[in-house]
Parts: structure tokens; C-alpha cells; sequence
């Protein structure tokens, strides 16, 4: 017999190649079936292992070309919106001269000094109660809250004072004096 013809009567379980044993363990394949078939399996997964591989690395060339296409469709966009920003900002300002407006800002400025002094004409007092010292006020006004307080005075009853003697310590001051008096020494002692 020829070496396929051997291989394909001879069974898994003499295959010595381990790889084979482990394909065939891992994919469920029963262990009866001849090596010739474990070997085509082997190829047959080996070849979509491959193909598996350029179908992902296609795959990410179109993701980058597609990213590629979205980002210069955005930069078009965005240059052509610049572009019509630009040429409206040049037709606003077609119609503008800088000399006519410094004129304008001068005038603009000029209108508000002369509100600025209307306000101020019309907040003043107008001569109102200037003619009057303002220290001679406050002092007229300490016056007349004394006299005030004076006229409260007169009216106030003080209690009448006792005629007995009021004892000389009561005892909870006696107790506080004695504490102090403790503390007075301890301080004394300390320093």
C-alpha cells in the first residue's frame, strides 16, 4: 500500500501526532475516524483560520477608509461653512467705515456726558438745606435727646433703701470666697 492508502486504514488512536488528537478532542470528533480525515480537518481549519484573518484585516481597511471618507467630508463641510462666514462677514462690513465710526463712538460718548450732567442737575438738591452747619445739627440734636432723657429721669420712683443690716456673707459667697482664696495660694505656689 501506498503512505495515503496506509494512512487512511490506520485509526486515530496509533496517530502519534498530537495535534491531531487534540483537533479532534477539541472539535468532538470521534477519536474511530482515520488519520486521513483528521488531517483534512486540520486543512480545512487551517485554511479559514487564513481566511478568517484576511476577511478581519479587510474589514479593517474598509472601518479606516470609511473613517478616512467621514473625516474629509466633515473638513469639507466645515471649510465651506468658513467660506460663507467669510463672505458674510465681508459684506457686513462693505457698508462700514472706521473713520465714520470713531465719529459715531464720539458722538455716542458725548450724548452720554451730557445725560450724565442732566442726572446730576436734577438728583442735586438745588440748594436745598445746605445753608444749615451739619455739626451744629448733630450737636442740637445730642441737646434734645438729653433733655429728653433727663425728663424720663424725673419721672422714674427709685425703691426705698432698708433700714435693717444685711448680713454680712451669705454663705454661698463665703464657700466662693474660700475658693478663691484657694486658688490665690495654688497660683502663688505654682509661680
Amino acid at each position: 500500500m501506498t503512505e495515503p492508502a496506509a494512512l487512511q486504514h490506520r485509526s486515530c488512536q496509533v496517530c502519534p501526532d498530537p495535534k491531531i488528537s487534540t483537533l479532534l478532542a477539541s472539535t468532538g470528533v470521534s477519536v474511530l475516524f482515520p488519520c486521513a480525515a483528521a488531517l483534512q480537518a486540520l486543512k480545512r481549519k487551517k485554511r479559514y483560520e487564513k481566511q478568517l484573518s484576511q476577511i478581519d484585516g479587510t474589514l479593517s481597511t474598509i472601518e479606516f477608509q470609511r473613517e478616512a471618507l467621514e473625516n474629509s467630508h466633515t473638513n469639507t463641510e466645515v471649510l465651506k461653512n468658513m467660506g460663507y462666514a467669510a463672505q458674510a462677514m465681508k459684506k457686513v462690513h462693505e457698508n462700514m467705515d472706521l473713520n465714520k465710526i470713531d465719529d459715531l463712538m464720539q458722538d455716542i460718548t458725548e450724548q452720554q456726558d451730557v445725560a450724565q450732567e442732566i442726572s446730576d442737575a436734577i438728583s442735586n438738591r438745588a440748594g436745598f438745606g445746605d445753608e444749615f452747619d451739619e455739626d451744629e445739627l448733630m450737636a442740637e440734636l445730642e441737646e434734645l435727646e438729653q433733655e429728653e432723657l433727663n425728663k424720663g429721669m424725673r419721672d422714674v420712683r427709685l425703691p426705698s433703701v432698708p433700714s435693717t443690716s444685711l448680713p454680712s456673707r451669705p454663705a454661698s459667697t463665703r464657700k466662693r470666697a474660700e475658693d478663691e482664696d484657694e486658688m490665690k495660694q495654688l497660683a502663688a505656689w505654682a509661680s
